[in-house]
């Protein structure tokens, strides 16, 4: 009784040990576990005058995440949308959305299907994880099985991350890119990480 009870608290080790990344993937830097660091590498498919990210924050200094060269004397006179893309919370700075300026007007872009229109083809591997990032997978820079990729001509494929609380768990899923048309295949590789509790 007792072997059997050692070999139970083995093998979720074991199992979680097992998740193996193909040598032909590379970690993907700890920079770009940041969404805020992503919009700048964005190549917007559409020629804007210009174009920026914003959180929703009152403050107009403090709301600016990225700004492509905005000129001088353009502002925005619309109100921000009460919605956004990566909804985290609510209140302020709890989602971000995006402002172009196409033809001298306005346009905004407040949904992740809408992220994703931005996008259009996916040109690195910052886009790729923003494309990756609307369908809920995040960069886990501290485990390979959460952070990796590999750039071929037609998608980019990159090991990433989906997390649940109570017990604590971290899944990895194998997320297909293509290029041209932004569209993802994801299939789960399994749990490599697990709490002990439930806090």
């Amino acid at each position: 009784m007792r072997i059997v009870s050692i070999i139970a608290c083995l093998l979720p080790g074991l199992f979680l040990s097992q998740l193996a990344v193909p040598s032909d993937f590379k970690k993907i830097p700890e920079i770009l576990d940041s969404t805020e660091l992503l919009y700048p590498f964005i190549v917007p498919d559409k020629k804007y005058e210009y174009w920026s990210v914003f959180h929703n924050n009152p403050d107009p200094d403090k709301a600016i995440i990225y700004e492509s060269q905005a000129p001088e004397y353009m502002t925005i006179n619309d109100p921000a949308p009460e919605k956004g893309f990566f909804q985290k919370c609510l209140g302020e700075n709890c989602f971000s959305y995006l402002i172009a300026c196409e033809n001298s007007q306005s346009k905004y872009f407040s949904t992740e299907q809408q992220l994703r229109n931005f996008i259009g083809t996916v040109d690195n591997l910052p886009e790729a994880i923003l494309v990756a990032q609307t369908y809920g997978f995040t960069v886990d820079s501290l485990n390979i099985s959460g952070g990796a990729y590999k750039i071929e001509d037609h998608y980019i494929t990159v090991y990433l991350s989906k997390s649940k609380n109570c017990p604590f768990t971290k899944e990895s899923f194998l997320v297909k890119i293509n290029r041209k048309t932004g569209k993802i295949d994801s299939k789960s590789k399994g749990i490599y990480f697990k709490s002990s509790d439930c806090q």
